[in-house]
């Protein structure tokens, strides 16, 4: 369940009520991806993404729906062993909590239910996916709120650093930028630059 929980959570940037409320039909497994509808958001606006076949992630999935009990009542996804009661949010909000414990990651309290929506963020921000593309992915409607949820990783901070020093050519800057031969530091060369 917390393997299912974590991939669905992250790929869909869900959140823990959402996660909780999936049911069995709502995810269409076509072989290669699962199809998976999130009918009711905060926003009200339903949401469907897809998983793909990433490191084994369908195989878990597919062993996690086959040890579902034939005879249970509900159709909620997420369903107790023992019990097969429906899985409540308080249990669904201690995934992240659970795998940084076994990470061995400090503060485990800090990683509630919400990480898995703002590590999805992260990580499609990461990649260079838009902030427009992040908020239809997580079903945002304002762009403050999406970009609230992109962590400053250091990796991200490292590409924007690339993105600036390396991306940028020396007589685009100066074009910018007003540049003074009084204010230039003597260990820069802009011999080759066009004003």
């Amino acid at each position: 369940m917390i393997k299912v929980g974590l991939i669905l959570g992250i790929a869909g940037a869900c959140r823990t009520d959402e996660l909780v409320n999936l049911t069995v039909d709502d995810i269409e497994d076509v072989g290669s991806s699962l199809i998976v509808k999130i009918p009711n958001t905060k926003t009200k606006i339903p949401r469907i993404f897809v998983v793909t076949d990433v490191g084994n992630m369908l195989e878990l999935f597919r062993k996690y729906l086959s040890l579902r009990p034939p005879h249970v009542k509900h159709k909620r996804l997420y369903c107790t062993t023992k019990q097969e009661n429906p899985v409540g949010k308080n249990t669904m909000g201690k995934i992240p909590s659970v795998v940084a414990s076994y990470l061995k990651l400090p503060d485990v309290a800090c990683y509630t239910g919400h990480c898995l929506r703002r590590s999805s963020a992260t990580l499609l921000a990461d990649a260079g996916v838009d902030i427009t593309t992040i908020k239809r992915h997580a079903g945002w409607k304002s762009t403050t709120v999406a970009e609230g949820y992109v962590e400053n990783s250091i990796e991200n901070k490292t590409k924007i650093a690339n993105q600036v020093l390396v991306g940028t050519t020396t007589s685009a800057i100066t074009k910018t930028v007003n540049v003074s031969e009084s204010n230039i530091p003597s260990n820069i060369n802009f011999e080759n630059c066009t004003n």
